[in-house]
């Protein structure tokens, strides 16, 4: 049933021609639909799939371009076959945002005085400078929405989440919330600044020792928090989300707020006189247009929490080695069950999946999976992000490569691990190629895993380790190296990544990362090589320069 105010979307009617019809009752030309929601999480609520829901894409990263008679839609190397088998190339120009930027499109698209619109809520202020500048350049203009187009076309968008929040224990945590609340106050007020808002879920799920429940596989709470130079924070959280014992964990210097209290609050928090801090790359740039309409005094700042949250406690460092002992053991069960039961033919890619899950939720400590599980056999295996589907599903035969991605959520850690393994049974062996390039994605593996490095290295600096002897043949993978994994967080946090794109964060002692090499063959298989590691201090008898390396975590 269609929701109070939403448009029926009539019969022979899609998504795409639904939107064009919003667009054309308000005036529109056009409008940008990007894959984040309010909160720019990456993985994301029912009610904020927008992406997913025009287009048919369900990965994790992508941004599609409406006007009246073009339409685009944009991903990156992770994607593009993905993409290509889940977006109609029909409706959608198919692009790789790398070698074709939105913005690129933008400026050979638009016409002289047509009208660009997009949602505030969605973009952050850095995002709406590039297509500013497109729009700028075409001689068109963009345009904010007071609400969301595609929101009006969506007749049955589901409601907002309300899961519960609760207190995440200090056992687990390894710092308090008093703790990290005071240090970051103490810094905020050395920096001059009266406060900070912080609309990173993760950010603030950290900071206050909470967990939610509001996205699938990530424990996020939904929420935005204003942190006060004193160590109080405003938590602005939706009141059916409160469960028993939250009010007594955050205490009398957390107040609670509902989400349609923030605005004003941020009006008052201007009033106030106070330089403000924000973080562009991370907030929303409604955030930024309402502070500046109450005349605040805004500084561009990174999020406080980002880093800090990075750099794993002792406590949360020997959590996180528990728990992948406790996730080897149930994947090492799966690859000797496998080892017998796929040779006959009678495995599929959802069944491998499913008891992988299985043997996992035999531990009392599982919360969840750390993301839906890629397990792709032959052409499956080369999508890099493959989500194996009831239509999609596909035997393991003698002869296939099988990839398998999976990771789960403990109190104690999160878990990201990736084995590829060859299909064995009549009489089938790896050919030549396969052997070569399994080779050659393992050694640069090993040759990152083993790596030593000074401190105040990046990961941009180690990430030719890994594709050296990829690069020697002239192969390569459209992906990164390593991302930041949290603690019973996101499977994927910065700010630290290994990637060819520069990053300004060093690695750290107490960050952990992932280390995987893939190499991919469109339409034959695919090959990953995943461990996470922790960064560690290595110095070395009679070295004269601080050292640091990796320990593998991952059993």
């Amino acid at each position: 049933m269609a929701q109070p105010g939403k448009k029926i979307m009539q019969e022979g009617e899609t998504p795409l021609t639904a939107l064009r019809g919003e667009l054309v009752r308000r005036k529109l030309d056009g409008f940008i639909v990007p894959h984040g929601d309010e909160y720019q999480n990456e993985y994301l609520p029912p009610c904020a799939e927008r992406l997913a829901w025009l287009t048919g894409f369900t990965g994790s990263a992508g941004l599609a371009i409406v006007l009246g008679g073009d339409a685009a839609f944009f991903t990156d190397g992770r994607y593009t076959l993905q993409a290509a088998e889940e977006v109609d190339g029909a409706d959608f120009d198919l692009r790789h945002i790398a070698d074709e930027p939105p913005t690129n499109w933008l400026a050979g698209h638009l016409k002289t005085g047509q009208r660009l619109g997009y949602d505030s809520r969605l973009h952050t202020p850095d995002d709406l400078a590039r297509y500013e500048r497109a729009a700028h350049k075409a001689g068109a203009s963009l345009v904010p929405c007071q609400t969301n187009p595609l929101d009006g076309a969506w007749a049955d968008q589901p409601q907002p989440p309300t899961a519960p929040v609760f207190p995440y224990d200090l056992a687990y945590a390894g710092k308090s919330s008093v703790d990290k609340r005071r240090k970051l106050g103490a810094e905020l007020k050395k920096a001059g600044a009266g406060a900070v808002v912080i609309t990173a879920p993760d950010s603030i799920a950290w900071l206050l020792n909470i967990r939610g429940g509001d996205v699938a596989h990530t424990p996020l709470p939904l929420s935005y928090a204003v942190l006060m130079a004193d160590g109080t924070v405003e938590l602005f959280l939706d009141p059916a989300k409160i469960s028993s014992g939250l009010l007594d964990h955050l205490g009398s210097e957390v107040g609670l707020h509902g989400p349609d209290d923030f605005g004003p609050a941020l009006d008052r928090l201007a009033g106030a006189g106070e330089t403000i801090l924000v973080d562009p790359a991370r907030s929303a740039a409604w955030v930024f247009d309402r502070l500046k309409a109450a005349g605040a005094k805004i500084r561009n700042s990174k999020d406080p929490c980002q880093l800090p949250k990075a750099l794993k406690n002792d406590t949360e460092c020997n959590g996180i080695r528990t728990a992948h002992l406790r996730d080897g053991a149930a994947l090492t069960r799966f690859l000797a069950w496998l080892s017998d039961a796929a040779p006959g033919g009678a495995v599929s890619e959802l069944a491998a999946a499913d008891h992988l899950e299985v043997l996992r939720r035999e531990s009392d400590l599982l919360r969840d999976l750390s993301f839906p599980t890629i397990s792709g056999s032959g052409p499956n295996g080369a999508i890099v992000h493959y989500r194996v589907t009831a239509e999609s599903d596909r035997m393991l035969s003698p002869g296939d490569l099988y990839l398998v991605d999976s990771g789960a959520q403990y109190f104690d850690g999160t878990t990201d691990v990736t084995r590829t393994v060859f299909i064995a049974g009549e009489g089938r062996a790896p050919d030549d190629e396969q052997r070569d390039h399994f080779t050659r994605v393992l050694k640069g593996h090993i040759a990152l895993a083993s790596a030593r490095f000074p401190s105040g290295t990046t990961g941009s600096a180690l990430d030719a380790l890994a594709r050296k002897s990829l690069w020697q043949v002239g192969l390569d993978y459209d992906h990164g190296t390593g991302h930041g994994v949290g603690c019973y967080l996101g499977v994927h946090e910065g700010p630290q990544r290994i990637s060819k794109i520069p990053n300004k964060v060093a690695l750290m002692p107490g960050m952990v990362v992932s280390n995987e090499p893939g190499y991919y063959r469109a339409g034959a298989y695919g090959i990953r090589i995943e461990n996470l590691v922790l960064v560690i201090e290595g110095d070395m008898a009679g070295g004269e320069r601080q050292m640091l390396g990796f320990e593998t975590l991952t059993r």
